[in-house]
């Protein structure tokens, strides 16, 4: 009955709170600490704290924390998966309906022009990656990583996860 209510107190919340973490935050708390009594709001808001501290989606690591908590690694997992479950089953919704009418001259029209704004936006985001790396480890170690890994990925094939990773020692060796 516990992995229900955890499905519950995270499903809910990932259903009314459009416009993600922050939106989903009063929700969450009504669930966990009003209606099932798992947290104080004292312990909430330490939750929160934390959940902010770190990387990735807010909504997620609180309800990863809360159902670890409640019913251990099965728990998290519920509660981990009740989170991204109501975007899940939208996202694959509106798949279906984009293939359905894949064909269709609007959906067309409409990938056509949402192509160059995409690239757009990943241009703005390489050239403010690309600045705030000069800034902070200066233009010849930015250039060998930047020329490196496309020599790596581009002309030897070598797979991008092995880059990264190798960018991330070089930075944890050379730059630390």
């Amino acid at each position: 009955m516990i992995y229900w209510k955890i499905f519950l107190a995270f499903f809910i919340p990932g259903i009314l709170g459009y416009g993600g973490g922050p939106a989903s935050i009063p929700l969450i708390e009504n669930e966990v600490v009003d209606r099932y009594g798992w947290l104080t709001v004292n312990e909430f808001s330490e939750v929160l704290a934390l959940a902010n501290a770190l990387p990735g989606p807010i909504a997620t690591k609180m309800a990863g924390y809360i159902g670890f908590q409640q019913a251990g690694f099965l728990g998290a997992t519920v509660a981990i998966f009740a989170t991204v479950g109501p975007s899940l089953i939208l996202m694959l919704g509106l798949l279906g309906i984009l293939m359905k009418h894949k064909d269709s001259p609007r959906v067309k029209r409409m990938t056509t022009l949402i192509r160059p704004v995409i690239a757009v936006l990943l241009g703005v985001m390489t050239y403010d990656f690309f600045f705030s790396a000069y800034e902070g480890v200066g233009i010849w170690q930015t250039l060998f990583l930047g020329v490196g890994s496309y020599i790596l990925m581009e002309k030897m094939k070598v797979h991008p996860a092995y880059v990264i990773a190798g960018a991330l020692v070089y930075g944890a060796v050379v730059l630390s």
